[in-house]
């Protein structure tokens, strides 16, 4: 595996980074997305969360790798929110918060968020997302279904971020009618996955302040480098062909994929790493 470490930018124009990393897809990250004189950054801190939604319970999720054959993970317990800060506050812990979203509990967070819409009016900021981690938990490596762009804006903590581009997939050991990624990305000496080896992307790290551009398509696998949390919003697709992937994965790859899974089960999950190492031994022929 090879990494190359993500560029960075800022005082950028909008028509600049629209035609420069947008348009052609290429990952960075962006030092001043989000304004220095946001409050989030003086009001945002656990206390504050607790204090607004601390008895609000929570699903919290573990580690991915034993799920493949699921979208999602099950949830491996439930608590409240503020046990779950304090717990990845106290001890590393692969605990994770998946679709809980403490600013649509409370929406007056969100305008303690002021961006540099470098889009060009195309983010939805009115549509953030949040997410909480302890020290060492992971996000397996995944293209988001609905081919957006995706801004992640870290607020509490440091995170690694490896990404891929599309054509990686095949090496990626890309899961068949699915969104993720069957290969433990950190053995790239398996025997399991050889396809690892030859893999080339990009590593990216961010601070408080710091957001990363992922663009429409690409993998992204999220490591919790210390506990903390991020926001991230998202633009829609550019292109035709980009709109039609997302509305394909939505609407029909997915339903297709869970309609097949409930008829056949477990054989439907071999069938498809199956034709995942099928397609990345092909892959590995072409290299050679």
């Amino acid at each position: 595996m090879e990494l190359k470490p993500v560029n960075r930018i800022r005082n950028t124009r909008s028509s600049d980074f629209v035609e420069h990393y947008m348009k052609k897809t290429h990952p960075v990250i962006v030092e001043d997305f989000v304004r220095s004189d946001s409050p989030a950054f003086s009001s945002w801190n656990y206390d504050y969360f607790k204090k607004l939604a601390g008895n609000v319970r929570v699903n919290v999720f573990g580690g991915e790798m034993e799920n493949l054959n699921r979208v999602a993970s099950k949830p491996v317990g439930n608590m409240k929110f503020s046990e779950y800060l304090d717990l990845i506050l106290k001890e590393p812990t692969e605990l994770r918060l998946f679709l809980f979203n403490l600013l649509n509990i409370k929406p007056e967070l969100k305008k303690e968020i002021r961006y540099n819409d470098i889009t060009g009016g195309k983010i939805l900021d009115w549509l953030p997302f949040m997410f909480f981690g302890g020290e060492g938990s992971v996000t397996r490596n995944h293209i988001d279904i609905d081919m957006s762009h995706v801004f992640i804006t870290q607020f509490q903590g440091i995170k690694r971020i490896w990404l891929f581009p599309p054509e990686q997939s095949d090496l990626l050991y890309r899961l068949p009618y699915s969104f993720h990624s069957i290969a433990h990305l950190k053995e790239t000496e398996s025997r399991q996955f050889p396809g690892l080896a030859s893999i080339r992307g990009y590593e990216a790290v961010i601070h408080p302040g710091e957001t990363l551009y992922i663009p429409s398509g690409w993998w992204h696998y999220i490591q919790y480098e210390t506990e903390g949390y991020s926001v991230s919003v998202r633009a829609l697709p550019f292109s035709i062909a980009e709109k039609w992937k997302g509305f394909r994965n939505v609407v029909i790859i997915r339903n297709f994929d869970n309609l097949l899974r409930m008829v056949f089960g477990n054989k439907w999950y071999c069938y498809k790493v199956r034709l995942a190492s099928k397609r990345a031994k092909k892959a590995l022929e072409k290299l050679s």
